[in-house]
């Protein structure tokens, strides 16, 4: 098969072709390398200009660049597959249709079906990065609750809309997103993947578990999103846990740092505290996962049974509980043996569910079903 994968989010299409092709497939990358993560590409679609004149460039570089066509499936990272307004993406979208073959979804982000279900009354989850487990909205995150919502509105909402209308079917990345598309979709329309890893590339930790006699634990984040991963919280309970034994557990919080710098300090923790609001663990965590570390992380019931996995079960669940949250890490501080079995029981989690050639074979097994 000849693959176009357009777009991409922190590495998934790019990590995605890897497995594709190792199954023989023509795979072809376009995207603007993730920003600033300047993930792998064979089409680069960054912005050659800022503003107006960068645009309008991007966009006629898409209708003429022959390097978007002839291909028997094209994915879709999102509806907003490149950074243009939704009347351009529209035109892209339809010469897209007339030069290629089927054109499918992944859901891997907060499209408007995701934010339909998350505002809506009969929401399934018991909470989100927007609502807390008491029904009440999340204050810190009212900023990107609003900014989130214009998915919901005017043209980019019906964007939105026309791309769910016209695609052959929807991959979902997490079980969050594959609940939101099935309410918007019919079943037979939506497959979950999951988030590929390629274990190929990711070595576990050669450093010895807690090498000083205490648990290292790891916190990476972006300030400006603190409040929306809920890491301001994690941040605040791991300082009170890390106060109360000095002699049993050392935090290293990095905030804003470089990529490389951010996985070399990662690579050197026990202990990965990812994320609150999820009921999964997203990249990340499963980074970490794969390397053989422990994680903080979503770990929610309700993902290990739609997943089907009942032994392997390494997350250590990040609920939005002060207490709780507290109680958590307290106890991983305390019975270290919590995170030694965490840790040994992550790859193999991540080997049956997440490795890359396991996610790409669930892609071509519905892609090709749909042809």
């Amino acid at each position: 098969m000849k693959i176009l994968l357009l777009g991409d989010y922190s590495n998934y299409h790019a990590c995605l072709a890897e497995g594709l092709r190792r199954q023989g497939h023509s795979v072809t990358v376009a995207s603007d390398g993730s920003g600033w993560m300047d993930t792998s590409r064979n089409v680069s679609l960054r912005r050659p200009l800022p503003g107006y004149a960068g645009g309008a460039l991007l966009y006629m570089k898409m209708l003429i660049d022959g390097r978007i066509k002839g291909y028997d499936i094209v994915s879709l990272i999102s509806p907003s597959f490149v950074t243009l307004r939704p009347h351009r993406l529209r035109r892209i979208f339809e010469r897209l249709r007339r030069h290629n073959g089927a054109i499918f979804l992944s859901a891997t982000g907060t499209d408007k079906a995701v934010m339909d279900m998350y505002f809506a009354d009969d929401c399934p989850l018991r909470y989100s990065e927007y609502f807390m487990a008491d029904g009440s909205a999340n204050p810190a995150a009212s900023t990107f609750a609003q900014k989130d919502l214009e998915w919901c509105k005017g043209a980019i909402g019906d964007f939105c809309e026309f791309i769910y209308d016209n695609v052959a079917g929807v991959t979902t990345a997490l079980y969050e997103y594959d609940l939101a598309m099935r309410r918007r979709l019919d079943g037979d329309m939506v497959s979950y993947v999951g988030i590929p890893v390629d274990l190929e590339a990711v070595k576990l930790v050669d450093t010895p578990l807690m090498a000083d006699g205490r648990l290292h634990m790891f916190l990476g984040r972006h300030s400006h999103r603190m409040a929306f991963k809920g890491t301001d919280i994690i941040g605040r309970v791991a300082e009170k846990v890390a106060s109360e034994y000095p002699d049993r557990c050392v935090l290293d919080i990095v905030e804003n740092i470089p990529y490389a710098d951010y996985l070399r300090r990662l690579r050197s923790a026990d202990f990965v505290l990812d994320q609150l609001y999820s009921y999964t663990p997203a990249t990340n965590a499963l980074l970490a996962m794969a390397a053989g570390q422990a994680t903080l992380s979503g770990g929610e019931p309700e993902y290990y049974d739609f997943i089907g996995e009942k032994d392997l079960r390494p997350v250590i669940n990040a609920v939005p509980d002060e207490v709780v949250l507290y109680d958590a890490l307290r106890s991983a501080v305390l019975n270290p043996s919590v995170i030694i079995e965490a840790g040994a029981q992550g790859r193999e989690f991540v080997r049956k569910h997440n490795d890359v050639d396991v996610v790409a074979q669930r892609c071509m097994d519905f892609w090709t079903s749909k042809l």
